[in-house]
């Protein structure tokens, strides 16, 4: 049996499409979510080889836009995987269809992590990205989810928007901070081709705000407790998200749904991100068999995005090779865009921001 990491599972369906969004999605129909449900199920049954998951990311798209019924349908179909072992179930939400009734069936699945898109409480902001949500509703919504019993909250925020200042971003993490989530996930906002805001010719603020900016959020978190473990993401202590850490730390996992992507035996995969090729059962869109050097670049790429970065010894356990040998790691250590501490090589915290430019140069 495999040592397979997690299990994801895209819902591609919205109520409403974010402007700034790239991900695979649609908007919602009852119709094609109860046809992709099935046609889920088939690919859940296929692809699934009985490993033992530790743990279940449910995201998209928004899956809480699914209706009782059809979420009832969804949540079964992860009775199907072995979850003897099962450490973090995750489920992604929009505070706006958050009710008891909602929390009570994920409840009953053992879902116990909630990751919720707030991504601003700034009316502009939320003007720009399509977004509908407001401090007092995130408040009552958030006293309900604790009321209920779910200790492990994860709340998104996007900044760097354009003609944005740092006051803004200082008043969001002020209001995010009030609602005392174990997890925060903070994105710059990148203005990808294919999306309202690229058709728009809408323009990223000046790199030196965006800094300044991720700067701030850096430093103000620290100050509050929360431990800066991945270049994006902060949490108090021992509320790291265990699926994502599977992805930087190369681990292997299941990605069902449309859109998804996945690791299993050495090959990564994606599916399609066409709903009714994957409606029709074309579900598979590439699947790439990678060789040592691959695996090595992939555990070189995603490991420095963690804040501690890469063991050396773990490396040469895995590969039985020096990574200082395989990669140009001592000259980029002695320009100090790595450093070297404790058995670990790390991005230079100075450096995190143009951790993409260090990469190039390492692969």
């Amino acid at each position: 049996m495999k040592n397979v990491s997690g299990v994801y599972i895209h819902i591609p369906f919205c109520k409403s499409i974010c402007t700034y969004c790239d991900f695979c999605k649609v908007l919602y129909q009852d119709k094609w979510a109860i046809a992709y449900l099935k046609k889920l199920k088939e690919e859940i049954l296929d692809r699934y080889m009985k490993d033992d998951i530790k743990t279940i990311y449910i995201g998209g798209g928004t899956p809480s836009c699914l209706s009782l019924k059809e979420l009832k349908y969804l949540l079964e179909l992860t009775n199907i995987f072995k979850k003897d072992n099962l450490q973090e179930f995750t489920f992604e939400c929009n505070i706006e269809d958050i009710n008891k009734e909602l929390l009570l069936l994920l409840k009953e699945y053992h879902v116990n992590r909630l990751s919720i898109g707030i991504e601003s409480f700034d009316e502009e902001n939320l003007l720009l990205m399509h977004r509908n949500n407001n401090y007092q509703d995130t408040l009552n919504k958030i006293k309900l989810i604790r009321e209920l019993g779910f200790n492990n909250i994860n709340l998104d925020l996007i900044y760097a928007l354009p003609k944005e200042k740092l006051s803004t971003v200082k008043k969001d993490l002020k209001l995010l901070l009030k609602l005392n989530p174990e997890h925060i996930s903070t994105y710059s906002l990148m203005i990808e081709d294919n999306t309202f805001l690229s058709y728009k010719k809408i323009n990223n603020i000046p790199e030196e705000l965006d800094y300044e900016m991720y700067e701030y959020i850096c430093n103000k978190l620290k100050k509050k407790g929360y431990i800066h473990y991945e270049v994006s993401n902060f949490s108090k202590e021992g509320y790291e998200s265990i699926h994502n850490l599977g992805y930087w730390n190369n681990s292997e996992y299941y990605g069902f749904g449309c859109g998804a992507s996945g690791y299993i035996d050495n090959i990564r995969y994606d599916n399609t991100r066409s709903l009714s090729n994957y409606l029709k059962g074309m579900i598979s869109s590439s699947e790439v068999l990678l060789s040592k050097d691959d695996l090595m670049e992939y555990e070189l790429i995603l490991g420095l995005r963690k804040i501690e970065g890469i063991n050396l010894q773990e490396f040469y356990n895995k590969y039985h090779v020096n990574m200082q040998d395989r990669f140009p790691i001592k000259p980029l250590i002695k320009n100090r865009d790595l450093v070297y501490k404790d058995g670990y090589v790390k991005i230079n915290p100075k450096k995190i921001y143009v951790m993409n430019e260090i990469l190039l140069k390492l692969v």
